[in-house]
């Protein structure tokens, strides 16, 4: 193996994160427009961060109005943008496609809704072991640790992937996530997918397997902090200064980072059956293609295509625009620690988002 590592919207949205990092979620802007009103927004919790710093640089802008998100999950979120509760959803799982089309909660009648990718995420596996600082893991050996299979540092399938390494002879403590979570379903499809004889599950917002376990991501990063030979999965933004394991695909050992993360979506095709502009990403987290990182999160925004209020709508499409622009998800890369879309699929969103209204 080889180890490798990757490494015009209105002029007032150019903001950069250290504005942003000084701003209110809420706080009312000084910039004048065309907009005037309020949209609430609900859902994904791994989106939280980015939400508070899109509606930062939004509202410094457009100084009449207000964005309003509660992270309240992705399923809460998904649940309340079908009942007309908010204006659009941050969630990690799309919606099903039955629920796209027809009459859909603020939607114009008919309109139906769109999935739109705009957050994308490496998931990594943190791990605090005695002696160690680099780790390499493959999918078949990921799947074993976290079924309880795999259960010693010094088993001769991790030697094999980590030659010259000091692995302890000790237990192995995989701890996973306690509570139901987009980040679990995403990590369970990688396993599922990527190594289907050691993981034959399903993948499931629901971990499958007993043993160690802590709520929420910040839970999973205490327990690696505060213990010894331990590992987990978690959102990328939450290891801050812990090791983190780099995976094997194909012929390579990949690093998650922005550019590898971005990249498992441009080698992905769109999920079949999906209507135009539908842009539900197949992620082929099997894949062999050099400098792919394929244990990523990738996160929505829902929206209908057209809103029964109209000033609604124009409000959701140029929130919409700020969010997928190359400012928007910078200044989210800077200060939530996501990964920023490709230019390629941040073009297909944007032809989508233009129609919104």
């Amino acid at each position: 193996m080889r180890a490798t590592t990757t490494g015009p919207l209105i002029g007032t949205l150019a903001v950069t994160a250290l504005l942003l990092t000084g701003c209110a979620v809420n706080e009312q802007g000084q910039g004048v427009s065309d907009l005037s009103g309020t949209i609430d927004g609900a859902g994904s919790s791994a989106q939280g961060a980015a939400q508070d710093v899109w509606i930062a640089g939004f509202q410094q802008a457009h100084g009449s109005v207000t964005v309003d998100y509660d992270p309240a999950g992705s399923g809460a979120g998904r649940d309340q943008f079908l009942a007309g509760a908010v204006s659009y959803a941050g969630s990690d799982a799309a919606l099903a496609i039955d629920q796209t089309s027809g009459d859909v909660g603020r939607c114009a009648p008919g309109a139906g809704a769109v999935d739109l990718p705009v957050y994308l995420s490496p998931i990594v596996l943190a791990f605090n072991i005695d002696g160690v600082d680099e780790l390499h893991l493959d999918a078949a050996s990921v799947a074993r640790i976290f079924s309880g299979d795999l259960d010693r540092w010094n088993d001769p399938a991790l030697v094999a992937l980590n030659p010259g390494a000091a692995l302890p002879d000790a237990r192995i403590t995989a701890v996973h996530r306690s509570d139901d979570s987009g980040t679990t379903w995403n990590f369970t499809d990688y396993l599922h997918e990527a190594a289907p004889a050691e993981w034959p599950d399903e993948p499931d917002d629901a971990f499958p397997f007993q043993g160690e376990a802590a709520q929420g991501s910040s839970g999973i990063a205490g327990v690696i902090r505060d213990g010894v030979n331990v590992i987990g999965y978690l959102d990328a933004s939450r290891a801050q200064g812990m090791g983190v394991a780099s995976l094997v695909v194909g012929d390579d050992v990949v690093a998650p980072d922005a550019a590898s993360a971005a990249a498992i979506v441009d080698v992905s095709p769109v999920e079949a059956g999906r209507a135009e502009g539908d842009l539900v990403i197949d992620i082929d987290r099997a894949t062999d293609e050099a400098d792919v990182y394929p244990l990523v999160l990738v996160s929505y925004v829902i929206a209908c295509r057209q809103y029964a209020d109209e000033s609604e709508g124009e409000i959701v499409q140029a929130y919409l625009e700020w969010v997928a622009s190359a400012e928007g998800q910078d200044v989210a890369a800077d200060d939530a620690g996501s990964a920023p879309i490709s230019d390629e699929l941040r073009a297909k969103v944007l032809a989508v988002v233009d129609t919104i209204g």
